[in-house]
């Protein structure tokens, strides 16, 4: 019988990966701040239009560019804890799901759906 497990991703941090995250980061955090440029444009253009009801336009506007800044917060946040991170440390990248055979007279333990591969510079090196 085949069965769907999740499998983690971990990522070796090196100078490479290091530098590959902070553009990774900064090219997110220039696209949250294009997206908040341009909700603050909608808006404007909207408000000229007086179709719309102002405090309803003002309030959705509002929470579409505020959810953006608490992003970019995040984003922040993660730069400053990537700095802090020595090399060779692990960082957890994603998880993906895989399958497992599983058949009768097999043991059945936790261990069977704790995998976990470590990738550094883009190769695996290690399936645990």
């Amino acid at each position: 019988m085949k069965i769907i497990q999740k499998v983690t991703v971990k990522q070796v941090l090196t100078v490479r990966s290091k530098e590959k995250l902070f553009r990774y980061y900064s090219e997110q955090r220039q696209k949250l701040q294009k997206e908040s440029d341009q909700l603050h444009f909608e808006q404007k253009k909207m408000e000229r239009k007086n179709k719309f009801n102002q405090e309803s336009v003002n309030t959705y506007f509002a929470k579409e560019i505020e959810m953006r800044h608490e992003k970019v917060r995040l984003i922040e946040f993660q730069v400053e804890q990537l700095e802090i991170l020595p090399l060779g440390s692990e960082i957890k990248e994603q998880e993906l799901d895989a399958i497992l055979d599983v058949a009768v007279g097999d043991t059945w333990d936790d261990s069977m759906f704790t995998k976990t591969i470590l990738v550094k510079d883009n190769i695996i090196v290690e399936i645990r």
